[in-house]
């Protein structure tokens, strides 16, 4: 009697072949679809609270950053890491500044893989929308150009900017300019500055809006992503602002 009930039992725990398999490929495409999901929902939540990927659609900022650049952009900056002097800041449109920059228009194929990245959250759908330029003046500082030595001065600290790109033996800015931030707006210039339709060309414009609304910032742009061979950490240059920021203090 025991042995038969052994027997029974063992036939019924046993699945025939067909079937086993049947199971086998059903809890893999059920594993494979968990996993996609989970990658979709961890890609939207950091593209929403942590990062998103832009691509640079000028030369305002070169050498710094090269046409067609991507950077991965922070965006915890401004909002729970405040604004620093020579954070390179991506932003919205303030209000007429993309008339004046060249935004080359992206090929059938680019367009196509842009729109992968953005699914997955590596790209901006709305790259165009944006700008990138680097924080000279935060809000109460007095920004002005130039020194007697062709320098930008900020709160009265003439700026050694390493990263500018001008010709040799000619001034930090090509304009003059002499502003107060006002509260809740930042100073942005392009690192390429007599080709970076900037705050400094704005102002020299007559423009209402040489500012930057802190609310416009996107975020800070931490490094360079793309192509391989020009990864790099995007510096602020503090030495740069040093006395800067010991003076406001």
């Amino acid at each position: 009697m025991t042995d038969e009930l052994a027997t029974t039992a063992d036939d019924t725990a046993e699945l025939p072949p067909r079937r086993s398999r049947s199971r086998g490929v059903a809890l893999f495409l059920r594993d494979i679809l968990f996993i996609f999901l989970a990658a979709l929902l961890i890609s939207f939540l950091i593209k929403t609270f942590l990062i998103r990927s832009f691509y640079i659609p000028s030369g305002s900022m070169e050498e710094t950053l090269h046409l067609q650049d991507r950077v991965i952009v922070s965006l915890l900056t401004p909002g729970l890491t405040p604004l620093q002097h020579g954070d390179v800041v991506v932003f919205t449109d303030p209000g007429g500044w993309l008339e004046d920059e060249s935004t080359p228009q992206s090929s059938g194929g680019q367009s196509a893989i842009n729109s992968v990245l953005s699914f997955v959250g590596l790209a901006a759908p709305d790259d165009n929308n944006h700008l990138i330029k680097r924080v000279i003046g935060l809000p109460g500082d007095h920004v002005k150009c130039c020194s007697p030595l062709g320098q930008v001065e900020v709160n009265g600290i003439p700026l050694n900017e390493p990263y500018v790109n001008v010709p040799k033996g000619t001034p930090a800015e090509q304009y003059s300019f002499n502003v107060t931030v006002p509260k809740g707006d930042i100073w942005v210039m392009g690192d390429n500055r007599n080709e970076s339709a900037d705050s400094a060309y704005h102002e020299h414009e007559h423009d209402a809006t040489p500012f930057v609304p802190i609310s416009d910032v996107t975020g800070r742009a931490m490094v360079i992503s793309w192509p391989a061979s020009r990864w790099t950490y995007l510096s602020n240059y503090p030495n740069v602002f040093l006395d800067v920021d010991k003076k406001k203090k």
